[in-house]
């Protein structure tokens, strides 16, 4: 630790290795006087929205187009662009991602393979086998389609897979038939994630019939890592999706409190819990593969103990047989210069994960964790 630069509170002056220099402010502060640094909370989204000339805020025109695939419903002004980056208003006409052409990218990736819910999923284990699974443990021999989505509805200052920034604004090109043909016989499961699906979440539910229709008779699930920003009645579409073919939905749940998501992530949580929790009763009649999974990025500083706790109370609330997973960060982004998570401060969460009665819960990416802090 005595090589890494010391950032500080431009709030309250309190000097950690903890503390991002580019949020600028300590996780005391951002708690308890939100209001009064929210403008410095403002002014680092401002700054790294501005590297891939993307708007500071979602649009709130009194006039413009308005559109309510996300949470951030924004009401775009004539030559302006919405929050995610996809779409812009031109001639009163929305010009850019639509249910048929999406701004995409995809490979296949062998399984069973390092997705978030690997440990519990039909693909990972042959949990749901031979209904969902095509084998009775890991289905050696098939592979997933892995689909990223060049967009997010969210600014996460500490984004993993920061590089879609670079394609959010550029055209859309990659219609529902060309993505649907790229699942061929040995796809076992189609998993969308990015960036994240959220803001194009009509052309994956699109692509994900006509996926269905081609394959009926044999299995192909349907899964999402989102941080669960979308529409309700977009998110009912994709849960019948996932719930009927076997797949799972993955939540990020990325901080409890309001002001810490925001302050992290440029955008309120509330739409997301409330997603999570329509999606309980889905989890309830189908633990056999599970079809909800959460995970949570174990920031240094920033996603405490505290944070775990209130997040795993609400999961276990619903149900404990919700699998639960803890994610060791990596520096990335703007926040490039934080540790990694210690294995002290991840097994603590684990800890307090399991204190809340939630049955299955999980360390993730164990080879990232460095030592105490």
């Amino acid at each position: 630790m005595s090589a890494r630069a010391v950032a500080g509170c431009q709030h309250c002056g309190k000097e950690s290795p903890l503390i991002s220099q580019a949020l600028g402010l300590c996780l005391v502060c951002v708690r308890r006087d939100f209001n009064q640094v929210l403008p410095l909370i403002e002014k680092a989204h401002r700054q790294a929205r501005n590297l891939f000339n993307l708007p500071f805020q979602p649009p709130r025109s009194e006039v413009g187009l308005q559109c309510h695939i996300c949470v951030n419903e924004c009401r775009v002004p004539q030559g302006s662009r919405g929050y995610c980056g996809l779409r812009t208003n031109q001639e009163s006409k929305f010009k850019g991602a639509t249910a048929r052409k999406g701004n995409v990218s995809w490979y296949y990736d062998s399984l069973p393979t390092n997705c978030v819910a690997d440990w519990v999923c039909p693909g990972g284990t042959g949990a749901g086998y031979p209904q969902f699974a095509y084998s009775q443990g890991a289905e050696y021999g098939y592979r997933n389609l892995a689909v990223f989505y060049q967009a997010c509805s969210f600014d996460c200052l500490f984004c993993q897979n920061w590089h879609y920034r670079y394609s959010a604004t550029q055209e859309s090109k990659v219609d529902v038939l060309e993505l649907a043909k790229a699942v061929d016989a040995r796809t076992a499961c189609i998993c969308y994630f990015g960036g994240d699906p959220s803001p194009q979440l009509p052309h994956a539910i699109r692509t994900s019939r006509l996926a269905l229709d081609k394959t009926k008779g044999r299995i192909l699930r349907i899964c999402w890592e989102t941080n669960g920003s979308m529409h309700p009645a977009l998110l009912r579409q994709a849960a019948e999706l996932s719930f009927n073919s076997g797949g799972c939905i993955k939540f990020d749940l990325k901080a409890w409190s309001e002001e810490l998501h925001i302050a992290l992530c440029g955008i309120s949580n509330k739409r997301t819990l409330e997603n999570f929790k329509r999606l309980a009763d889905y989890a309830r009649k189908r633990s056999v593969p599970p079809f909800l999974v959460a995970s949570t990025l174990l920031v240094p500083g920033y996603i405490d103990r505290e944070e775990v706790s209130r997040i795993a109370a609400f999961i276990a609330s619903l149900s404990p047989d919700i699998p639960y997973a803890l994610l060791a960060f990596h520096p990335q982004f703007m926040m490039g210069d934080l540790p990694v998570t210690s294995r002290r401060h991840a097994e603590e969460c684990l800890a307090e994960a399991k204190r809340q009665g939630l049955k299955r819960v999980r360390l993730g990416n164990i080879h990232l964790l460095g030592s105490d802090y």
